[in-house]
């Protein structure tokens, strides 16, 4: 921001103090979440905006600078029945941390980072052609293809658990973040993440 832009008797500084004590959804503090895994750390960026209108599209690799919460209401909306509704994935996201809050009486997205953390496959398997013999090969994972895969599995499961059921969607994210922030190897995502571990041990 410049110094034109900027407010008068109002210092750059001032503004980016006040973003930082910004709330997201007007409820949640940002300010001191946790981080236990440093490799995807970089990657999981937590901000008190929730819907930048796809300016990282423009860009590859630009979906890391945005926020884990709107990442996560991206991959809410990729079915054929919520694509394009923005507005109900961050209803169902915002529904979904009320029932964490009081289920856990903790911060939803400390749940949220440490449920990404836990769902993050570190090794999954290539094909390599020898000789027009496809051989199944182990390699590590990107970090920043570890947190899209845990984004993934828990878009999935919250899809599996809520389609054509009496469960609800927000009830069923409540239930996928509760369960992979425990590492619950019941829950969809934690268990999508040992299955692909397991495959690659075995292609050592």
């Amino acid at each position: 921001m410049s110094a034109e832009d900027t407010p008068e008797g109002e210092e750059p500084e001032d503004v980016e103090e006040e973003t930082t004590r910004a709330k997201l959804f007007g409820e949640w503090d940002i300010s001191d979440i946790e981080y236990t895994d440093p490799s995807t750390e970089r990657y999981i960026n937590v901000t008190p905006i929730a819907h930048t209108m796809g300016r990282h599209a423009e860009k590859q690799f630009k979906k890391s600078d945005i926020s884990v919460v709107e990442r996560l209401i991206n991959r809410l909306m990729q079915t054929d029945e919520n694509t394009g509704k923005k507005q109900l994935a961050t209803s169902i996201v915002t529904d979904a941390f009320d029932i964490v809050h009081d289920r856990t009486d903790e911060n939803p997205i400390q749940v949220l980072v440490r449920a990404v953390e836990n769902s993050a496959p570190r090794e999954e398997t290539v094909r390599l052609k020898y000789g027009g013999i496809s051989v199944p090969k182990a390699v590590d994972v990107a970090p920043q293809r570890r947190v899209d895969q845990a984004l993934k599995f828990l878009a999935e499961g919250v899809y599996g658990s809520s389609f054509k059921t009496t469960t609800s969607a927000e009830e069923a994210l409540a239930q996928q973040l509760i369960g992979a922030a425990n590492a619950d190897v019941q829950t969809y995502a934690v268990n999508q993440k040992e299955e692909k571990e397991r495959v690659a041990a075995a292609a050592r």
